[in-house]
């Protein structure tokens, strides 16, 4: 082994050998990229302080002993560890932003960024959105994309974690957002009394506990409360639903994931129609409720 590092001489060489080296093990890619060499490619660069989006033209650079030695040091921790890539970066990109990352939150990666990037088009319009909320904002990613994309908008991003709201705020400083994004410590609606909104967003919680103890290990490095909610993954979702209309505007827009929870969300409300959206680039599990339908339907949620 030694004498196959020893043979490594480019970044080229290294993502090869890096990549070659996570298929080997068996490691599971969904916290920021979907395969090994890509994977690979962004721990290397990061390793050596490079962008990601570093040209191809300096793949074959070589690299230093030192740097040899961040780049096998990165590499390793990646595979003993199983840590996600996002974590030994501290570094996630969501709708088209950069967001600062640890282990006190979930790896940014829900589709509800394309929806921030179409500004939730056709279902909001950019005047119609004075207030927003993020449910469960853990890094502040859907606050922060909201008030990025809607320029006029003030968001509360909430979240029970004092932890996250803690990273949520270096996230905030980083975007200059801290005039339009205020980090409020509060269990869902709870500390939100008197305050409504043109549109909630939501991704919060909704792993099912037979769900959680099956993931691959590197959710299980990932804090569990941003993941598990009980026997069907809906104990958030259904807390969700039963206030949400107290907290939205007439006219008003609830966006939430519920990811592969849906099943289970359709067959405990069978009656309401839940509109599921649609993602050109991936994605499922998320559901629009109008404030009418959340009205017209409360009492199935109570």
């Amino acid at each position: 082994m030694q004498q196959d590092i020893e043979s490594l001489l480019t970044i080229r060489d290294f993502v090869r050998w890096g990549a070659s080296r996570f298929n080997e093990e068996g490691l599971f890619f969904g916290h920021g990229t979907d395969n090994a060499l890509d994977e690979a490619a962004v721990l290397v660069l990061s390793a050596l302080s490079l962008p990601s989006d570093l040209s191809g033209a300096y793949f074959d650079c070589r690299v230093t002993a030192s740097e040899r030695d961040k780049i096998l040091a990165i590499l390793s921790q990646r595979i003993d560890e199983r840590v996600p890539a996002a974590y030994l970066t501290n570094e996630a990109v969501f709708a088209g932003l950069k967001f600062f990352v640890d282990e006190r939150v979930l790896v940014p990666r829900s589709p509800i960024a394309e929806l921030i990037e179409n500004g939730f088009s056709p279902w909001v319009s950019d005047e119609s959105v004075g207030r927003v909320l993020d449910l469960c904002t853990g890094s502040g990613c859907i606050a922060i994309g909201c008030a990025h994309y809607f320029t006029d908008a003030s968001v509360d991003a909430v979240d029970i974690s004092p932890r996250a709201l803690d990273v949520a705020r270096i996230n905030i400083e980083r975007h200059k957002l801290s005039d339009r994004v205020e980090p409020v410590l509060s269990d869902l609606f709870n500390g939100l009394k008197g305050r409504r909104y043109d549109l909630i967003v939501s991704n919060p919680p909704y792993v099912s506990l037979e769900e959680y103890s099956d993931l691959p290990v590197e959710y299980h490095r990932e804090p569990i409360i941003g993941l598990e909610a009980g026997p069907d993954g809906l104990d958030l979702v259904s807390r969700i639903l039963a206030q949400g209309v107290d907290y939205l505007e007439p006219g008003g827009v609830m966006v939430v994931e519920v990811g592969s929870s849906a099943e289970a969300l359709i067959e405990r409300y069978p009656n309401v129609p839940f509109m599921w959206l649609d993602f050109e680039h991936g994605g499922d599990g998320v559901f629009l409720l109008t404030a009418e339908e959340l009205n017209e339907y409360r009492h199935f949620f109570l």
